[in-house]
């Protein structure tokens, strides 16, 4: 998203939970801010409340790893 502005600010969250964002953010190639971005985004739609113009995501998960 070249050009558009995105808003900072600051998060708190507890030790255990960065360090699970910061295990699938290094397990998805991605930054730890740009999965919490795609955490957000997928917890928006889980309740109907996606963004408008909300690109796909640029990577996919993991592969399955079968059931």
């Amino acid at each position: 998203m070249p050009g558009k502005a995105k808003k900072a600010f600051l998060l708190r969250a507890s030790p255990e939970v960065m360090a699970a964002v910061e295990r699938l953010a290094a397990a998805e190639l991605r930054s730890v801010n740009a999965q919490v971005e795609v955490l957000l985004r997928e917890a928006l739609g889980a309740r109907g409340r996606s963004p408008r113009h909300a690109p796909p995501t640029d990577r996919p998960g993991p592969p399955d790893q079968g059931a």
